[in-house]
């Protein structure tokens, strides 16, 4: 059993073993028994159900929620050579008719189905005439009142099993869940004494970051600027904030689409269209937009305001690096993102009890804004994980990212100020004052004759001004509403006057970007002109890891290339061709100069061995570099494989160095996830890397 679902996964999906956790749901479902999953977004759910699909007699019905993400998944699957097809609103009755013959007659492996079809018992009757061995409920947090995002139609699940003519295993899946959504689901579902699997609510690819009182708009724009050709969302909390950040970025010349629910159904759909196919870089939403997006190659999901809850968050955030590849989820926090939060609660239409929950996760999504442990940590024990580390080394926390500045008596002349002023003014007349100015209305106001007047000369109108707004987001100013907002002290920079309380600002480097993509970036080329020919997302051609992959690997034949995590039979056979002329043509041009790099990228990694070998370890550098961790490791790893001499011994335990070799003599070497998972947990991939380096050297 679990040898030929290992055949189907390699054939149609091009991967030659399980991620943790499937094998597991897979063995369960084929065994007859209900199974709930919860895994993370990017986790490998749709192949918990899809292998069984093709091992069992008949066709499995999926209920899912959005017609974008249904039609995206029957794509997906045609595309692999697996028949799929769907039944939602976008059909017409005839259709839906043809449809339900079509699947009675054996000619789909999978039908998708919006759940608000299964309100109709009409529907619900015609679903009588297939073989259906196996539903599958995907985001399965739906049926819960205390989920994130309750659809009453999901209620209906239960009443199709109930009438269906033979009960099918009923599996079920979400990536966010607490202990309360799980016994919802299993009680609305009426699960059957289910199997339970929780594979982990951890991404370790995802970066965390929050930023508190920085110019949302400012970073933005540079930190765009600085990933252009990478794909990314941006979440804002209303549709006005979503419509002013689209102007924004397309008159700054961005590729960008915006999504909410009050644009027509045709520009939501071109919209989503445009940017899964990567004809558009940006798409500016609020929540409204992906649940039904299945796009592998998002690098950046940004928060441009505090979401309402965790599981928000947690979803909408890990839409970022569903390949696996590192990504970055970075939440800008302003104090008023907690007052919108909270006008949106007082206008949904919910009971008492209900709006007091969402109160009280409103306040766990403020604590984490505020909180200074480490991100991950925050968000796995929210959704009842314990983790084994209180440093995970890649969130804003753990990696203090930038430098700690002591701005009190800036903050104290500012607060002065607005205070002389009677907090009666705006902070474009606050700032005058404070540069000195001698503009009409300083003068009008006699404010020149203020002991706070030219205060700051030394600063800009614009540095004052967004030293005022940095204030404000972190709660020491007021700004009020209307046109034309007033600078009001809030009781926290009172504190200050009086120095009971510092005041902190943390100024950001920017990141060291020291990779050579040139062939990484011709496969992307490659990728969306095949994607074009194929009328589908360039994703579903393949994913950016296995992009890398072969970017990383340069395999030169089809036997290579078939190793290459991502590329089965089927895509063997559509895209192969293609790909192994472009790979033997750069490595043709590559074969004199083995290592074509840029000086500064040279010299960075090759800084970075300096340091190491003058006796400062590997953190010491990442500090004085102000470089991530991660990257000072692969520099050295860099310059291992560029032929300096690594002292790996300071850096490898020698009572894991035999159990690593040992191990790849048994596993092989080419690829280091199965390593990973054959070797004990805390043997990371650094370790694994080191070791291997070491004795390919020594070799």
């Amino acid at each position: 059993m679990l040898e030929e679902a290992l055949l189907l996964l390699k054939k149609y999906y091009g991967y030659p073993a399980f991620r943790p956790g499937q094998q597991k749901i897979i063995t369960s479902i084929l065994e007859g028994r209900d199974t709930l999953g919860i895994m993370p977004t990017g986790g490998g759910k749709s192949i918990c159900y899809q292998i069984p699909a093709l091992m069992l007699p008949g066709t499995t019905l999926v209920i899912s929620p959005l017609i974008s993400l249904m039609k995206d998944q029957v794509d997906a699957l045609t595309s692999l050579g697996i028949p799929a097809a769907f039944i939602n609103s976008s059909l017409a009755p005839r259709e839906v008719r043809e449809r339900i013959l079509e699947a009675a007659q054996g000619q789909y492996k999978l039908l998708y189905v919006a759940p608000e079809r299964l309100e109709s018992e009409l529907f619900r009757s015609q679903l009588y005439s297939l073989t259906i061995p196996l539903v599958a409920v995907d985001e399965a947090h739906c049926v819960s009142q205390w989920g994130h995002d309750f659809r009453p139609s999901y209620l209906s699940i239960a009443q199709l099993i109930a009438d269906l003519p033979q009960r099918p295993v009923l599996t079920a899946f979400t990536a966010t869940a607490t202990e309360a959504v799980v016994v919802d689901i299993g009680n609305n579902l009426y699960l059957r004494n289910p199997n339970l699997y929780l594979t982990g609510f951890d991404r370790a690819n995802l970066a965390y970051t929050v930023l508190r009182g920085v110019d949302k708009r400012e970073f933005l724009l540079k930190y765009l600027q600085e990933n252009r050709q990478q794909s990314g969302i941006i979440y804002a909390a209303t549709r006005k904030e979503v419509d002013q950040l689209h102007q924004l970025l397309t008159q700054k010349g961005f590729s960008v689409g915006r999504y909410h629910a009050g644009l027509s159904d045709v520009e939501r759909s071109r919209g989503q269209e445009s940017f899964l196919y990567d004809d558009l870089r940006i798409m500016v939403a609020t929540n409204a937009f992906g649940m039904g997006i299945d796009k592998s190659n998002v690098r950046f999901v940004i928060h441009y305001n505090m979401p309402k809850n965790m599981e928000a968050y947690y979803q909408e955030a890990g839409r970022a690096g569903r390949d696996g590849e590192p990504s970055e989820c970075i939440l800008l926090f302003g104090a008023q993102d907690i007052q919108v939060q909270k006008f949106l609660i007082e206008q949904g239409q919910t009971a008492p009890d209900r709006k007091a929950g969402e109160y009280k996760k409103l306040q766990v999504m403020a604590d984490y804004c505020h909180t200074t442990r480490c991100l991950r940590e925050f968000i796995l024990q929210y959704f009842g994980e314990q983790t084994e580390t209180d440093n995970c080394a890649n969130c804003s926390n753990c990696n203090n990212d930038g430098e700690l500045i002591d701005i009190t008596v800036v903050a104290q002349k500012i607060f002065s100020c607005i205070k002389r002023m009677r907090e009666m003014f705006g902070l474009t007349l606050v700032a005058e004052v404070l540069k000195g100015s001698n503009s009409k209305k300083v003068l009008h106001n006699r404010f020149d004759t203020l002991s706070t007047f030219g205060l700051l000369k030394e600063y800009t109108l614009k540095e004052i001004s967004d030293l005022i707004k940095v204030l404000a987001a972190e709660g020491y100013i007021k700004l009020t509403e209307g046109q034309y907002p007033v600078a009001k002290l809030e009781s926290k920079a009172l504190a200050v006057l009086k120095n009971e309380v510092k005041v902190w600002q943390r100024v950001m480097h920017p990141k060291e970007r020291a990779v050579d993509n040139t062939l990484f970036e011709l496969l992307r080329q490659l990728r969306k002109e095949l994607s074009q020919q194929a009328k589908i997302p360039p994703y579903m051609v393949f994913t950016d890891s296995t992009l890398r992959e072969m970017s990383q690997t340069l395999p030169l034949d089809e036997q290579a290339l078939l190793a290459v995590g991502g590329v089965g039979e089927v895509k063997l056979q559509a895209y192969g061709k293609r790909c192994l002329e472009l790979i033997r043509s750069y490595a043709a041009q590559q074969s004199t100069a083995k290592h074509v790099v840029k000086a500064s990228e040279q010299a960075s990694h090759f800084l970075t061995l300096e340091l190491f070998r003058e006796g400062k370890s590997l953190r010491e550098i990442a500090r004085e570099r102000n470089l991530k961790l991660l990257t000072v490791q692969d520099h050295l790893i860099r310059c291992s494989l560029e032929g300096d001499v690594v002292n790996w011994d300071a850096l490898i335990q020698t009572e894991y160095e035999q159990l690593i070799l040992s191990k790849a003599a048994e596993l092989g070497a080419e690829k280091l996830k199965p390593l990973k998972e054959a070797l004990p947990a805390e043997v990371d991939y650094f370790t694994i890397k080191a070791v291997l380096c070491k004795h390919n050297s020594a070799g």
